[in-house]
C-alpha cells in the first residue's frame, strides 16, 4: 500500500493509506472527507469543552444579554428547563453570555472530557509520529463516541439552537466564521504531488510510479489557489542535523590549530 502524508502548506495533517491503481477522484474524495471530518471533531470538542463548563447554548434572543435585560424583556430559556444535564447541575455563569450556565455534575463533565480526549486523539498530529494512517471509518467512529456522550449527558438532547447538536446533525451554518475558510469543497478539493496538480481522471500510478511500498507527501489545496509551496529537498531535521555536523567540524577544526600552534612553538 502506498502512504500518503497529507499536508495543507505547510501542515502535516494525516496519512492515508491507498494504492497505485486508485483513481485520483476517489483519493480526492476521500481525503477531503477525512479532511472535513477532522476539522468537524475539532470544533464539536472545542464546544463540548464550554458545554461541560457552562451547560447549553442560550436561544439567539438572549445571547449576549445581561441579566437585567432578559428580566426587562421578560425572556425565558425554555429550552434551557427542557434540556437540563443528567444527574443535576451547578450554576457557573458563561463569562462570555453564550451558555445557560448550567453546568453537569462532575462526573458527567468528566464523561465529556474523557471522550473529547479520546476524539481528539484520533485525529491528532501524533498519529503521523506514530505511522498510523486515517480513515473515513476513524473520524466516523470519533463522531459517533461524541455523539453517545452528549446522549449520556443529556438524555433530552440539546437544544435545537445549540451548535453542538447542528455539527452532529450535520446542519451546521459555518457561513461568516473563521472555520468556513478551512472546510474544503469536495469538488473545489485539488491534490498536489512534487508541485504538479494530480489530475482526478489519473490513476496514483501515474505520479509516484507502480511501487506499493511508497511514503509520499502530497498537498491539499482549494481550487484557484494556485500551486503550494513546494517540499524542501531538505527536512528541518536533516537541516538541524547539517548545521549541528558543520558545528562540531568547525570547533574539531579549532583545536587542530591550538594543537598545532603549540607545537610550533
Amino acid at each position: 500500500m502506498v502512504k500518503l502524508h497529507v499536508k495543507r502548506g505547510d501542515e502535516s495533517l494525516f496519512l492515508y493509506d491507498t494504492t497505485v491503481e486508485k483513481q485520483v477522484d476517489e483519493i480526492i474524495k476521500e481525503v477531503t472527507v477525512i479532511y472535513n471530518g477532522r476539522l468537524k471533531i475539532r470544533r464539536i470538542c472545542d464546544e463540548m469543552e464550554e458545554l461541560a463548563k457552562h451547560g447549553t447554548l442560550l436561544p439567539p434572543n438572549i445571547m449576549g444579554l445581561t441579566d437585567e435585560q432578559v428580566e426587562e424583556l421578560k425572556l425565558v430559556d425554555e429550552w434551557g428547563e427542557k434540556c437540563v444535564p443528567s444527574g443535576g447541575w451547578t450554576f457557573n455563569k458563561d463569562p462570555i453570555g453564550r451558555r445557560n450556565g448550567k453546568q453537569p455534575n462532575e462526573h458527567m463533565q468528566d464523561v465529556i472530557k474523557r471522550t473529547t480526549e479520546e476524539a481528539k486523539a484520533v485525529v491528532s498530529k501524533k498519529q503521523i509520529q506514530a505511522d498510523v494512517c486515517l480513515t473515513l471509518k476513524m473520524v466516523q467512529n470519533a463522531l459517533d463516541i461524541l455523539r453517545g456522550a452528549v446522549m449520556i449527558v443529556y438524555p433530552m438532547n440539546l437544544p435545537p439552537h445549540d451548535v453542538i447538536r447542528h455539527e452532529l446533525e450535520n446542519t451546521e451554518d459555518l457561513s461568516g466564521m473563521q472555520a468556513s475558510l478551512e472546510v474544503i469543497e469536495v469538488t473545489q478539493t485539488q491534490l498536489w504531488f512534487s508541485g504538479k496538480e494530480m489530475y482526478r481522471d489519473k490513476k496514483l500510478a501515474d505520479y509516484v510510479g507502480r511501487n506499493e511500498k511508497t511514503k509520499v507527501i502530497v498537498k491539499l489545496q482549494k481550487q484557484g489557489q494556485g500551486a503550494p509551496g513546494r517540499e524542501p529537498v531538505v527536512s528541518e531535521e536533516e537541516r538541524k542535523q547539517m548545521m549541528l555536523h558543520a558545528y562540531r567540524r568547525q570547533e574539531e577544526l579549532k583545536v587542530q590549530d591550538m594543537t598545532l600552534n603549540v607545537i610550533i612553538k
